[in-house]
């Protein structure tokens, strides 16, 4: 039961977030209602504000979500490559119990570490960086030890995770289209200031209505934010619309249990 109700409030946690700008908006709208401060009557013109400003916002989504729908295989692309390096490192160790594969898998094991802690911002970029280039200081050593393919596998995958790591920096270090989200703010504050300022029914009407709009635009607007940076482990905002790191998790837990069945 607790967990169905956390779920659930993950689910509306977003929408939760913004009731006291759409409290505010109705408030003064009722405000407006009372002292009779709405001089505009319903005009086509506030329609089409409306539909503007939707407009923008579904241009805005389509292109973050290009991204997002990108992010979400980096994670994986990530651990695949890392299960790949461990797959590697095991063979040689059980086919040449070469001490040096050894060392190999602990710098796998410390590099995965790294980079839970680097989505986190718990590590920065260079040091990140510094453990994955670590590995070519075994790569010498696993090919003296007769694994010389192996360590070129190695390489490849190594070079596969810089490139995997750039893009997710640049993800998460780029908004998309600032301009387009100031556009859109501006609009939904100039729609929200038109409601306010035209009469549109009966009182409680009015009051539903604009709350109503004023909640549907609000709400997109916060989800593109929230979706611009699917890496947001790091800031209070970061909820269940980040990317999982689960893959991650996993090959962490794989080769702690073989270094457990080595020491045995």
């Amino acid at each position: 039961m607790q967990n169905r109700l956390q779920r659930l409030y993950e689910k509306w946690s977003l929408a939760l977030s913004i009731q006291p700008i759409i409290l505010l908006v109705v408030v003064v709208k009722s405000v407006f209602i009372v002292w009779n401060l709405e001089v505009w009557e319903m005009n086509p013109l506030l329609s089409g504000l409306i539909a503007a400003n939707v407009f923008l916002l579904g241009f805005l989504i389509s292109g973050v979500l290009v991204d997002y729908k990108e992010a979400e295989r980096l994670p994986g692309d990530i651990a695949a490559s890392l299960a790949a390096l461990f797959d590697e490192v095991k063979a040689i160790y059980k086919e040449h119990r070469a001490p040096a594969a050894l060392d190999c898998l602990d710098q796998v094991h410390t590099l995965t570490l790294t980079l839970k802690n680097w989505f986190h911002k718990k590590q920065n970029t260079d040091a990140l960086m510094a453990e994955l280039s670590a590995l070519n200081d075994h790569l010498a050593a696993l090919e003296s030890s007769g694994a010389g393919e192996s360590a070129a596998h190695i390489k490849a995958e190594q070079s596969a995770i810089r490139r995997t790591l750039i893009r997710v920096r640049t993800i998460r270090g780029t908004f998309f289209v600032p301009s387009g989200y100031a556009i859109a703010e501006a609009t939904n504050i100039s729609v929200i200031v038109a409601l306010w300022l035209t009469s549109i029914a009966e009182t409680f009407e009015a009051l539903f209505f604009v709350g109503l709009i004023a909640f549907l635009t609000t709400y997109m607007l916060a989800l593109i934010r929230r979706l611009d940076n699917p890496f947001d482990y790091y800031s209070k905002e970061s909820d269940v619309d980040e990317i999982s790191l689960m893959p991650l998790d996993e090959v962490q837990r794989w080769i702690e249990e073989f270094k457990a069945q080595i020491k045995k």
